[in-house]
Order: structure tokens, then C-alpha cells, then sequence
């Protein structure tokens, strides 16, 4: 478009020109101009003073152009090579990520960070040049370029700081991913990114307090559906809980169950390992009214294994409440052994033999032959007993083999 206005201007100038000569042409008195200087004068035509001036201005102007453009050369050339050398990062920026997408990891690197400093976007650079590095297995060089992704482009903490928090993961250093999340979560709480990797940071690293009070946030920035979340929290008190139980302190034990929701105490799951917990720190006295009352309402395999195992002074009691249960559950094998065992214990062999008969009869189980052949022992039947006692070592074998088939296979 410049060039047809100029190319208009300058046709309208010689036209001008063309017609002020016809013009100065018809006249009969051309007229003359006469300068002086200094002692000095030149008289001329109209004509030829104003041809003279017309190439005079030509030249003078065609000399401040090429000047101009002399003068604007080296910024010219100058632009010219950054603009190649951006063309050329930006071809290394794409060969970079084809080569990091088909796993040639040194190649990527090499390309991305030899045309890293005329690119326009640095940071892509240096973030898949990091994790090129670590997985050619060059920790070094990877924190090396987190680095300078940081120092290149500034106001990227938040990108350079996933990344390496990622990649910290996939490296299983979890401390350190939790260090930078951390941080990241102190300046944004409400980032979905940083929430989301910082609860598979604590989760990895088994830091059950740092993911409790994680949980509040994970539910109301729904970074988990609220079915995850409630899966979570059942998580994060079962390892609470099972860590106390470690400990064998049963006020740690519950203190930590005082904290947990009531509608995860609900939970047969968690019942079960509060309980357990309290059983095996010598407290079972204490939760057996709270096992009973479970159960009462809520029939559990596991829940009555626990009752089973309960260390309790009055085993007539446990008798008569287990006795109870019985109607309901008529053909429940572990039922059935637990009543053979009480009966066992308050020396009533008969009924102890009833119960674990019936119990074998059903579904043969080690303990329940082993509690059988003691009965049988203790009434004289030596033979009998002897024979429960093999079936069940020969059981025991079957069971052992079988779960070694399992895990070889």
C-alpha cells in the first residue's frame, strides 16, 4: 500500500513538474536569477535554476536515505540473526519433545538446552530438559536445570515447583516432594495441583497426621470425589490406629480413636482394628462390652475372631452371651469352635465335643481338630485324640502348600 502512494506521489510531482515547465515554456520573457556571494554571482534561467534545485534536492535526499539505511543496517542484521536463532530454538524446542515423548532421553536434553537461551519460551526448555535428565538416571543435572528454569523465568515458581515435585515422586523422594509442596501449599492452600500431589506425597511417605489435615481441603477444593475422600479418611485412621497399636499405649490408642468421625467408627473395617488394637495392648477388658454390642447388632467374621481371642475372667459370661448368639447363627463355624472352646474350658467335654463335631463337619479347620483331640485327650481317648491331631497337621500341610503355590505363581 506505501508503495502506490508513493508511486502516486511521485507521478503527481512530474506531472506538476512537466506542466510548470510547459507553462514557463510559452512565455516570452523567461526571467533570470541571480545570486551573489562574497564577491561572487550566478545569474540563470527560471528554468534551469529550478531544474538545478529539483536535482540538488533529489540528490541531498538520496544521500539521507542511504544514510538512514547505513545508519539502520547493523540493528537490521542484528534482528535478522535473533530471529533466525529463534527459529532454530523453536525447532529444537519441538525435536526436543518428539525425542523426550520417544524416550531419547540424552538427545532431548542436548537439543533443548543448546538453543535454550534465544528461545521465547525457556521454561519448557529447562522443565523437559529436567526430566530427560532423571530418566537417564542424572539427578545432578535435573536439579541443575530446575535451577535455572527458576532463574530464567521468573514468576514460574509454581511450574518449576510441580514439576520437581513430580519428578521428586516418581524417584520416590518423597521428604523432598513433601518439602517443596509444602512450601507452595503455604503461598496458594487452595491450589488443586499442589493438593492433589501433596496428598500422594504424605501418602507415599506414610505421614498419616500431615494427610488428616490434609482432608478438610482435598473435600471442599473437591480435588477428590467425596467417595474418595471418605475412602481416605478410613485409610489415614486404620494406619493411625495400627502405628499406636505398634506402640502398645493404650491411651495413645485412644486418643487417636477419640479423633476419628463417627460415621467411619461405623466402619467393621476399623472397628476391627481399634479392637485388635486394644486386645493386643493387653486392654481387652475394656472394649468387650463394645465388641458384645457390635456384634449383637452387626454379625462380623472378623469382629467375633477378636471376641474369640478375648482374655476375659468370666468365661461363663463369654459362654452364656456366645450361647446367645447361637440361634441366629446356627451353622457359624467359628461360632460353633468358640463354644467348643468355652465348654472346653469350663470342663463340660461332651458339649465341647458336640460343637466342634458339628463345626468340622461343615468346614475342617486346624484349630477346630487340634481343640477336638484336647477334648478327646483330657475324656481318656487317647487314640481319637491322636488321630484329630494328625488330620489336622496333615491339613495344615495342604494349607502351607497351597499358599506357596500362591505366592510362586
Amino acid at each position: 500500500m506505501k508503495k502506490i502512494v508513493y508511486l502516486l506521489i511521485a507521478l503527481s510531482v512530474i506531472v506538476v513538474a512537466y506542466l510548470l515547465f510547459q507553462w514557463v515554456g510559452n512565455l516570452q520573457d523567461h526571467g533570470s536569477v541571480l545570486i551573489g556571494f562574497n564577491g561572487w554571482s550566478i545569474e540563470t534561467s527560471v528554468v534551469a535554476f529550478v531544474v538545478t534545485l529539483l536535482i540538488c534536492f533529489s540528490v541531498f535526499y538520496m544521500l539521507f536515505r542511504l544514510l538512514g539505511w547505513l545508519l539502520k543496517t547493523p540493528g537490521r542484521v542484528k534482528a535478522r540473526g535473533k530471529n533466525i536463532k529463534f527459529n532454530r530454538s523453536q525447532d529444537a524446542l519441538i525435536a526436543g519433545l518428539v525425542d523426550s515423548a520417544e524416550g531419547n532421553w540424552e538427545k532431548a536434553e542436548k537439543t533443548l538446552i543448546k538453543h535454550v537461551t534465544h528461545s521465547g519460551a525457556p521454561l519448557i526448555h529447562y522443565l523437559t530438559a529436567a526430566r530427560a535428565a532423571q530418566s537417564r538416571g542424572a539427578l545432578a543435572k535435573r536439579d541443575e536445570y530446575l535451577r535455572q528454569a527458576a532463574d530464567h523465568a521468573p514468576g514460574s515458581e509454581f511450574a518449576v515447583g510441580l514439576t520437581q515435585a513430580e519428578l521428586h515422586l516418581s524417584e520416590n523422594q518423597f521428604e523432598q516432594a513433601v518439602e517443596t509442596l509444602s512450601r507452595l501449599h503455604s503461598i496458594n492452600p487452595t491450589h488443586a495441583s499442589v493438593l492433589k500431589l501433596l496428598h500422594q506425597a504424605y501418602k507415599k511417605a506414610g505421614d498419616w497426621e500431615g494427610l488428616r489435615k490434609l482432608l478438610p481441603s482435598l473435600h471442599e477444593q473437591k480435588v477428590l470425589m467425596e467417595a474418595e475422600v471418605k475412602l481416605l479418611e478410613t485409610e489415614v485412621f486404620s494406619a493411625k490406629l495400627k502405628d499406636m497399636a505398634a506402640t502398645g499405649d493404650v491411651a495413645r490408642i485412644q486418643e487417636v480413636w477419640t479423633a476419628v468421625p463417627e460415621h467411619i467408627k461405623s466402619m467393621p473395617g476399623i472397628l476391627a482394628i481399634y479392637f485388635a488394637a486394644m486386645i493386643d495392648s493387653g486392654a481387652g477388658a475394656s472394649i468387650e462390652s463394645d465388641l458384645v454390642s457390635v456384634l449383637s447388632g452387626r454379625w462380623n467374621a472378623t469382629l467375633l475372631a477378636l471376641y474369640s481371642n478375648l482374655q476375659t475372667q468370666d468365661i461363663d459370661q463369654q459362654l452364656v452371651i456366645a450361647e446367645r448368639w447361637l440361634p441366629a447363627h446356627p451353622n457359624d463355624t467359628q461360632l460353633l469352635n468358640l463354644l467348643g472352646r468355652l465348654n472346653l474350658k469350663l470342663g463340660d467335654l461332651a458339649q465341647a465335643e458336640q460343637y466342634l463335631r458339628k463345626s468340622i463337619a461343615q468346614e475342617p479347620s486346624v484349630q477346630a481338630l487340634q481343640t477336638l483331640g484336647d477334648a478327646l485327650f483330657k475324656e481318656g481317648d487317647k487314640d481319637k485324640a491322636a488321630d484329630c491331631y494328625k488330620q489336622g497337621l496333615v491339613l495344615a500341610s495342604q494349607q502351607l502348600d497351597y499358599y506357596v503355590g500362591m505366592v510362586t505363581d
